[in-house]
């Protein structure tokens, strides 16, 4: 091994934690981080490169076991509810101290991870992650700023720190309150996490974001779930903009169409809005492997190589990978430095974005595949963040499930939705930023009936939008929604860009559109509360 220890002591560790008997190794390279990984046992290194891990029963994040300390000040800021759970300082103590105590007791060598959460040193965070496996290590310098130079966290001081103690668990945890015997518990006041009974890495991940979101808004910085690329070259930019936002829940095409050989990306998943434009939280992607095939996503199969870190996913006895198998989980993932995609902007930002695309699959095939917003029927969408799941088949019925979820991303949203939607309003202002509406799902009829938009239709709007041409095209006003539909885009045809042409039965889709329609209004009466600015009248009619 080519790194050496340091002493908790000489970095703050012991004073700011507790944590004080374990050696720890700060920072390891990629190299060491193999050589830990593979001394302890950790996983198996797949025929590509990538090192390969099982995370145990917990292949995704646990919703129902991340709570936050109800307390001063920020329990008036805090967005209570399934999302935001309260748990009490003693609690949060109780569990903080089992952590502690663990480290202290049972682990002889730690990891920690000093760096940066946001490329945008203005705006960044510095954060601070302490892990007991070396893996973990390895995701979170795959996923978070790693410094460029010793110098830049010689007199490190973390604005959050995150102790995973994934081999804790908390059998008392009825009389506790809790939910399980798992716990990621978030203490805003004194800036600090512990996570407990789960080996997922997205909970690190995730976790952060969740602050971010608390903490950027309160300081006007928009904090958003969503990608982000930027034009290639000089002569591209104004021609639709330069830089472009992808909002999306999962399935709506977020990461693939933002992948775009002529644009580069900016981030896939978790960005700022700030006084000097866009800028991405990560230094890395955290990519789904279901099915992933080198002819339909070839940047994320060959981003899959030696520093990649690849999750509950399926390894042949000849080292290949089986990306089909869902014996583990469906939720199979690799986790990558950016840098591993060629196409990357390596400063991490772009300017002020021209557009924000919302994207959502509707499998009742009602809305059509690009619609221009207003900027209220932007707050709207926003606020809504709709898209639409396929449910498995009951008695041979299959049925599209609508999914709301506020700001896109609820399940990370610390604060009340409207606060994320109030600035996102004054940035539009700002920046003169155009809304679109993009329907990546279904056409010709609901989910059964119809058939899939074409991958080719959606980026022939998409790219109508980036080069401007979208702003001089015919448009009709959508009697029930409100917002205005394109009549003609090159490369996609009429019949598909007005929905209701492209279904056979004129009035089942009249019936769809107004059984759409309400879920849309039972779905914003929660934000019409006083108080909050309401948005309803730029909803459906």
């Amino acid at each position: 091994m080519h790194a050496s220890t340091i002493s908790s002591s000489s970095v703050g560790i012991d004073k700011a934690t507790g944590i004080s008997k374990p050696a720890f190794y700060r920072n390891l390279p990629y190299p060491d981080i193999y050589e830990h990984e593979v001394a302890n046992k950790e996983g198996v290194t797949a025929s590509n490169g990538a090192f390969v891990v099982t995370t145990g029963k917990f292949t995704g994040r646990s919703p129902k076991d991340k709570f936050f300390v109800q307390q001063a000040p920020s329990d008036k800021n805090l967005d209570w509810g399934k999302v935001n759970m309260p748990v009490s300082l003693q609690v949060y103590k109780d569990v903080y101290q089992r952590s502690v105590d663990h480290y202290n007791k049972n682990v002889s060598k730690a990891y920690v991870f000093d760096g940066f959460c946001g490329t945008n040193p203005k705006s960044r965070k510095a954060v601070r992650i302490i892990t007991e496996l070396a893996w973990q290590h390895h995701f979170v310098t795959n996923m978070f700023i790693r410094p460029t130079s010793p110098e830049e966290i010689k007199d490190f001081k973390p604005d959050f720190t995150i102790i995973n103690a994934c081999k804790v668990t908390n059998p008392d945890w009825k009389e506790k309150k809790l939910n399980s015997d798992v716990a990621a518990i978030f203490n805003v006041e004194d800036r600090m996490a512990v996570i407990t009974g789960t080996w997922y890495g997205g909970e690190m991940k995730k976790g952060v974001f969740s602050m971010m979101n608390y903490w950027l808004p309160l300081e006007g910085i928009m904090a958003m779930h969503c990608s982000a690329n930027k034009a290639s070259h000089q002569s591209l930019i104004g021609k639709g903009g330069d830089t472009a936002l992808f909002f999306g829940l999962s399935g709506t095409g977020k990461t693939t169409l933002s992948a775009d050989p002529n644009r580069f990306l900016i981030g896939d998943d978790e960005h700022g809005w700030d006084d000097d434009g866009i800028f991405n939280f990560e230094g890395g992607c955290y990519a789904k492997t279901i099915k992933l095939r080198r002819e339909n996503e070839p940047e994320i199969f060959d981003a899959i190589k030696r520093d990649a870190l690849l999750e509950n996913v399926k390894i042949l006895e000849n080292g290949d990978v089986d990306y089909d198998d869902k014996t583990i989980t469906e939720n199979g993932r690799v986790s990558y430095p950016i840098y591993h995609i060629a196409n990357y902007e390596p400063t991490g930002m772009g300017g002020h974005p021209a557009n924000v695309i919302f994207l959502t699959c509707d499998a009742f095939g009602v809305l059509p595949p690009v619609s221009r917003l207003s900027e209220g029927q932007a707050m709207y969408h926003f606020l809504s963040g709709y898209t639409a799941k396929v449910a498995g088949t009951e008695r041979g019925i299959t049925e599209p499930v609508p999914n709301f979820s506020a700001c896109f991303g609820a399940a990370f949203m610390t604060l009340h939705p409207t606060k994320y939607a109030d600035l996102l309003k004054q940035k539009l202002q700002k920046h003169n930023t155009k809304c679109y509406l993009v329907n990546t799902g279904w056409t010709g009829g609901a989910y059964g009936v119809g058939e899939r938009m074409s991958i080719k239709a959606t980026r022939a709007c998409i790219d109508a939008i980036l080069d401007g041409s979208i702003d001089s095209a015919p448009t009709v006003s959508d009697p029930v929604f409100g917002f205005d539909i394109p009549t003609k885009l090159k490369d996609v045809p009429a019949s598909v860009l007005d929905p209701k042409q492209s279904w056979k039965d004129k009035d089942a889709y009249e019936a769809a559109r107004s059984k759409l329609a309400g879920m849309f209004k039972k779905n914003y009466e929660q934000f019409r509360k006083p108080g909050m600015t309401d948005y309803a009248s730029f909803g459906p009619k």
